[in-house]
């Protein structure tokens, strides 16, 4: 585990919706039939106390009425342009998932001033993640992305039991796609995210990357660009397994199979270490889990089965509906007050896209592709 990520599990580990004073004016964008409002975006708010919803923004007559229903939002507006500027609010939901209007939203918003929470993959490709990067970090404003894996208690009691040494040393992480009817590309760009970011949660930053893809056994070519089920940029493949190399020696692994039999329970993260393995799947909170088999074999025997090892967040967190997206609002609150980084912020959104593009560089290349800090150079060749 390298430093700055001991330093992030530090940081995560003390923030409270109790400790919360200051009230907020919130707003909420969202474009129903492009995206609509992501997973709760809207409806997260309503978990805090010192949260004031105040408008919603959608293109959409039907839609913008179902959400003031919806959330208790007062005042309504067709353009999110006019509702930043009359509002004037402090915190902005970005709902869409698609990212067909993400620069230009998340670019409105910064501009506003306002701080946001925004709805995952972060952007279509690393020229808009540059623009989005610049607009937050020249208006000087916080970003959080709703990679709800951040904050899970699951995950940080993961990385809590690998750093006390449970598992002994890291050896590899293993992850896997959703696999349904999105197997491939498209399940890399919209649920790969998530786990491209749980392996630098866990890992820190991949040096570089190597990758197979292929549709139906055949190696994939320009002619496999589809666009997916919702807007998100053009995809590619049916099968993927990709390599990542860390600075520690550890490779991190991730493969999306189209195959007739799956199951929910193959979305997440294994862990593999010297003195035994822990399992992340990666739902949600509550839903989810955490199991840990105290094995150097890796097997369970008459002696070493696998343990169910509960977590549950800080005593300040209200457990509702939106208790997920609100660990991740209060760690935003966090940030905000304490002028310091989310958890999960644009150069972390950033990194997702450099992964998936890499998957692809390596693949057209058939080499190793080099992913750097992107604070000195580009991550990947453009």
């Amino acid at each position: 585990m390298t430093r700055n990520t001991r330093r992030g599990f530090v940081a995560l580990a003390g923030f409270s919706l109790a400790a919360a004073a200051k009230r907020y004016r919130v707003a909420v964008i969202g474009h129903t039939g492009r995206g609509n409002y992501g997973h709760g975006i809207d409806t997260v708010w309503r978990a805090f106390g010192n949260m004031d919803l105040l408008a919603i923004a959608d293109a959409d007559d039907a839609g913008r009425a179902a959400a003031a229903k919806r959330t208790g939002a007062s005042r309504l507006y067709s353009d999110y342009r006019e509702m930043l500027r009359i509002e004037k609010p402090e915190i902005v939901g970005i709902g869409p998932r698609w990212t067909d209007q993400r620069v230009a939203m998340v670019t409105a918003a910064a501009e506003a001033g306002a701080h946001i929470y925004m709805e995952k993959p972060f952007a279509e490709n690393l020229v808009d993640s540059d623009r989005m990067v610049a607009a937050v970090r020249r208006n000087k404003v916080k970003l959080q992305i709703a990679h709800q894996m951040r904050t899970s208690p699951f995950a940080l009691k993961a990385k809590a039991l690998i750093m006390a040494g449970e598992i002994g040393e890291i050896q590899e992480i293993r992850t896997r796609g959703k696999e349904d009817k999105r197997a491939g590309g498209e399940d890399m760009m919209v649920l790969g995210s998530h786990l491209f970011d749980i392996l630098r949660f866990f890992l820190g930053n991949p040096e570089w990357t190597t990758a197979h893809i292929t549709t139906n056994g055949r190696e994939i070519g320009p002619e496999d660009l589809t666009q997916p089920t919702e807007n998100i940029g053009l995809v590619a493949g049916r099968q993927i397994s990709a390599t990542f190399a860390f600075a520690s020696g550890v490779h991190g692994y991730f493969s999306s199979r189209a195959v007739a039999d799956t199951h929910p329970l193959r979305f997440g993260t294994w862990i593999y270490g010297s003195k035994g393995v822990i399992f992340l799947p990666n739902g949600i909170y509550p839903d989810g889990g955490l199991h840990i088999l105290r094995s150097p074999a890796w097997l369970p025997d008459a002696k070493h089965q696998w343990e169910a090892i509960p977590a549950t967040p800080d005593p300040g967190i209200r457990n509702g509906p939106e208790i997920a997206n609100a660990l991740m609002v209060a760690d935003l609150i966090r940030a905000i007050e304490g002028d310091s980084r989310p958890c999960c912020n644009e150069e972390d959104g950033r990194w997702t896209i450099a992964m998936i593009e890499s998957v692809y560089a390596a693949q057209k290349s058939g080499q190793r592709v080099a992913l750097y800090n992107y604070r000195d150079k580009e991550l990947v060749p453009r």
